[in-house]
C-alpha cells in the first residue's frame, strides 16, 4: 500500500493510458466480444440524436397520395358517384391487387397536372404490360419534364432491376429521365436506413468496386430533383449520404382515391386549388403493401416518405458528415489524458468526481451543437468512455487506498469497540463527539441473558463452555448489527444493546429494527441448539426484554476510561422485562411503549400489567410472536383471540367465563405456559375471589 500511494500519479496514468488504449484497440477488432459494443454503441447515440436534435424543416409543398387500405377497399360510394367518375369506376371494376387499369394513373396525371401540380412521383414500379399501357404511355409521354416513375432492384434476386414495362419507357429504361430506382441500403448492423445513394453503378450493386466509364443507374430521388431544376444540389459520387431527417409525421398520407370524390375534391382540395405547384409523390401506405422502411426516427417508415425526406436533405443541403477515423482515434487519446490531469493534478476527489461530470456534459453539449449547426457527428461514446473509465477508475483507485488505511484502522478500533460505533466515529466524527456530550434522547433497549447459565458454570468443563459462549455471543452479535443496532456491553453472559443513540432512522423504525434484531437472535440460537444437539452439547436457552423511551446518552465513566452508554428508566425496565421472561415462560418481552410502535408489522401477544421494583406505575407487557409478514402458526393466531377475550375477563374480575376461554384455549395449545398460569389463577380467584383493590397488577419486589 505504501508503494501505490508513493507513486499514485504513475499509476493514474497506467490506468488512464490502458482505458484509452484498450477502446482504441478495440476499433480495429470489431467481433471482439463484449467491448466492441462500445463503437457500435455510437450509432445508438447518432440515432438519439437524430431524434432530439435539429431537423430538416419541412416543405409544405410536398404532398403524400398514399394507398392506404381506405383506397384498396374503396369507401361505400353511390352507384352515381361512380358512374359519374371514370376513375372510380375502373378501381371499383377491378380490385387493386390484381392490378388497376393503367387508365387510373392517366387519369391521375390529368387530374393532379390540370390542378397545376409541380411534379408527380410514382413509388410503383409498373413492370407488367397492360392492355391499358397505351393510355399511361401518352400522359407519361405529354408530362415527361413533370413525371418520375419507379425501378426496383430487387436484393433478393441477385441484384435483378426490375423495369417499368417497355410499352409505358422504351428501353433503356434507366437512362430515361423519368426512371429512378427506388431502393434504400440499410445498416448491416442494426438494419436502419441512414441516409442515400444516389448513384450506383451495377458493380457496385454486386458488391464491388466501380471503375470509369461503368454504367450508372440514377436513383428516384436524383430524377426528381432534376425535374425540380435542382440538379446541382445532387451528389455526383457513389457514396452513402447521412440524412438529417425531418420530424416523424412530416409528410401524413392523403387517402389516394379523394381526389376522384367529388365531394372530397371540393371540401378537403378546394377543387384542386390546393395542388398547385405541389410536389407530389404517390405510393403505399397500407400495411398490407409492407412499404416501410426502419429510420433512426421510426421503425416503419412509410418508402414515399423517405423519398421526400432525402429530396427535403438535399434540397437544404442537410446531409451528416461524420469525423474520420483518424480524428475518433485522437479524441479517445485525448480523453484519456484529459482524465490523468484531472486525477492525478487536481488533489481534492470531490472536485475532481465534479470535474469529469462538468467535462463530460460539457462534451455532450459541444457534441450537440455541432450537430446542429453543421451537421458533423463528432464520435461521443468511445470518447466519453475512455474519459469516464479512466477518470472514475482513478478516483476509485484513490478511494481504494483511503479505504484500505481506514478499514486498518476500523479493525483495530473494533476490537474493543462496537462495529457501528466505530462506524459512526469514522464517518461522522464531529457529529458523534458532540452527541456524546450527554444528551436526553429516545431510544429503544435490548437485554438478553442464557437461563440458568450461572449454573452451568458449576459443572460445564470451563473449556468448552467458554467456547460456546463465545459462539453464542457471535451469533448475538452479528443479529444485533446486521439490524443497525450498537452493541453496547457484555454482561458476563448478557448482552446489553441500544437503537437510537448512535444514529437513529426515527422512533417507530428504530423499535421494529429493534424487534427484528431480537427474532434474528431467537432463529440463531436454535440453529445454534440444533448443532450443539447433533454435537452433543446441551443447548441454551434465552430471554430477552425489549423497552423503548427518554434515556440520558453520553460518554459515563471516570477520567482514565469512559463508555458510550445510555442510562435511565427505560434502560431498567428492559433489564427488568428480561428478567420477567423466566416468570412467564416467554423468551420475548417488550414493554408499552415499543409495543405500540411495533404491532404494525408484528404480532404481540398481552401477557401482563406489572409494577417493577423502583417503579411506581404499573405498565402493560407483551410477547413478541413473530413478524407479520412471516411464515408463522395460523391456528395459534387465530386462536389468540381467545386468550386475548380471557385475559380481558380475568382483568375484568369474571373469573368463570376467562376460566372458559383461557380452557377453550388450552384445547389447541395445551403446553401454553401463559394460558396454563392464569387458568391455574382463574380457578384460585373463582374460589375465592380477590379483595376489591385486587387490579390485576403483578408487583414485584426483586429485579
Amino acid at each position: 500500500m505504501e508503494w501505490l500511494s508513493r507513486h499514485r500519479r504513475w499509476v493514474v496514468a497506467a490506468i488512464c493510458a490502458f482505458c484509452s488504449g484498450a477502446i482504441i484497440a478495440v476499433h480495429f477488432f470489431p467481433d471482439f466480444p463484449f467491448v466492441s459494443a462500445i463503437w457500435r454503441q455510437e450509432q445508438n447515440y447518432e440515432n438519439f440524436l437524430q431524434k432530439e436534435g435539429r431537423k430538416t424543416a419541412i416543405h409544405p409543398e410536398f404532398v403524400f397520395l398514399g394507398l392506404d387500405q381506405t383506397t384498396l377497399e374503396l369507401p361505400p360510394l353511390t352507384t352515381q358517384e361512380v358512374a359519374d367518375n371514370r376513375a372510380l369506376q375502373l378501381m371499383k371494376d377491378r380490385p387493386f391487387e390484381r392490378g388497376w387499369s393503367r387508365e387510373v394513373w392517366a387519369l391521375t396525371l390529368y387530374r393532379l397536372f390540370g390542378a397545376g401540380a409541380r411534379l408527380v412521383m410514382f413509388d410503383l414500379v409498373f413492370n407488367l404490360p397492360s392492355t391499358s399501357d397505351p393510355v399511361l404511355s401518352d400522359a407519361l409521354a405529354r408530362f415527361r419534364d413533370r413525371v418520375v416513375l419507379a425501378a426496383n432492384i430487387d436484393a433478393a434476386g441477385a441484384n435483378q432491376i426490375i423495369l417499368p414495362a417497355e410499352t409505358l419507357i422504351p428501353p433503356p429504361p434507366l437512362a430515361d429521365d423519368r426512371v429512378g430506382y427506388v431502393n434504400f441500403w440499410s445498416d448491416s448492423v442494426d438494419g436502419l436506413v441512414r441516409g442515400i445513394y444516389f448513384m450506383r453503378s451495377e458493380r457496385e450493386l454486386a458488391g464491388l468496386k466501380s471503375f470509369p466509364g461503368e454504367e450508372v443507374f440514377e436513383s428516384f430521388t436524383a430524377r426528381a430533383l432534376q425535374k425540380l431544376g435542382r440538379g446541382a444540389d445532387v451528389p455526383r459520387d457513389h457514396e452513402l449520404h447521412p440524412l438529417r431527417f425531418s420530424v416523424v409525421d412530416a409528410y401524413p398520407p392523403h387517402p389516394f382515391y379523394e381526389i376522384f370524390d367529388p365531394k372530397l375534391w371540393h371540401a378537403n382540395y378546394a377543387d384542386g386549388a390546393f395542388f398547385k405547384d405541389k410536389i407530389i409523390i404517390i405510393g403505399s401506405s397500407a400495411q398490407i403493401l409492407q412499404d416501410f422502411k426502419a429510420t433512426p426516427m421510426d421503425p416503419a417508415t412509410p418508402g414515399p416518405v423517405l423519398h421526400l425526406q432525402a429530396i427535403a436533405a438535399a434540397m437544404d443541403h442537410e446531409f451528416l458528415r461524420n469525423t474520420s477515423e483518424t480524428t475518433d482515434l485522437v479524441l479517445v487519446g485525448a480523453a484519456g489524458i484529459l482524465a490523468w490531469g484531472l486525477i492525478a493534478l487536481v488533489r481534492r476527489p470531490l472536485v475532481s468526481f465534479l470535474s469529469i461530470l462538468a467535462v463530460a456534459i460539457a462534451y455532450l453539449a459541444l457534441a450537440r451543437i455541432i450537430y446542429d449547426r453543421s451537421g458533423l457527428l463528432v464520435v461521443v461514446v468511445p470518447v466519453l468512455i475512455a474519459f469516464l473509465s479512466g477518470g472514475f477508475l482513478s478516483l476509485g483507485f484513490e478511494y481504494v487506498l483511503e479505504r484500505l488505511e481506514k478499514l486498518r484502522t476500523r479493525r483495530t478500533l473494533e476490537r474493543y469497540v462496537s462495529k457501528n460505533l466505530v462506524k459512526e466515529i469514522l464517518d461522522n466524527p464531529d457529529s458523534f463527539y458532540s452527541s456524546l456530550r450527554g444528551v436526553r434522547l429516545p431510544a429503544t433497549i435490548l437485554f438478553s441473558d442464557i437461563v440458568g447459565f450461572t449454573a452451568m458454570t458449576e459443572s460445564a468443563d470451563p473449556e468448552a463452555l467458554v467456547k460456546q459462549l463465545n459462539e453464542y455471543l457471535s451469533r448475538m452479535t452479528a443479529a444485533v448489527f446486521e439490524h443497525g443496532g450498537t452493541l453496547d456491553k457484555f454482561i458476563g453472559d448478557a448482552v446489553m444493546a441500544v437503537w437510537g443513540n448512535v444514529s437513529s432512522r426515527g422512533v417507530a423504525e428504530d423499535a421494529k429494527s429493534c424487534a427484528r434484531a431480537a427474532l434474528a437472535m431467537r432463529r440463531e440460537l436454535r440453529a445454534l441448539n440444533e448443532k450443539w444437539k447433533a454435537e452433543g452439547i446441551a443447548p441454551f436457552a434465552m430471554g430477552m426484554g425489549i423497552n423503548q423511551g427518554d434515556v440520558l446518552g453520553g460518554n459515563i465513566g471516570s477520567q482514565e476510561k469512559a463508555d458510550p452508554t445510555v442510562i435511565g428508566d427505560a434502560v431498567n425496565l428492559a433489564s427488568r422485562l428480561e428478567s420477567l421472561t423466566r416468570t412467564y415462560g416467554v423468551d420475548i418481552l417488550v414493554g408499552a411503549s415499543a409495543g405500540e410502535l411495533i404491532r404494525d408489522e408484528f404480532h404481540l401477544r398481552s401477557v401482563a400489567l406489572v409494577q417493577v421494583k423502583g417503579k411506581s406505575k404499573p405498565v402493560e407487557i407483551f410477547a413478541l410472536i413473530g413478524a407479520k409478514k412471516e411464515e408463522l402458526d395460523r391456528q395459534f393466531l387465530e386462536q389468540l383471540e381467545t386468550y386475548e377475550s380471557g385475559l380481558r375477563k380475568f382483568r375484568e374480575r369474571d373469573f368463570a367465563q376467562a376460566r372458559i376461554l383461557f380452557s377453550q384455549f388450552r384445547e389447541f395449545h395445551p403446553g401454553d405456559s401463559l394460558s396454563r398460569l392464569y387458568l391455574e389463577r382463574a380457578l384460585e380467584y373463582e374460589k375465592q375471589p380477590p379483595d376489591p383493590a385486587w387490579n390485576a397488577v403483578e408487583v414485584f419486589k426483586k429485579k
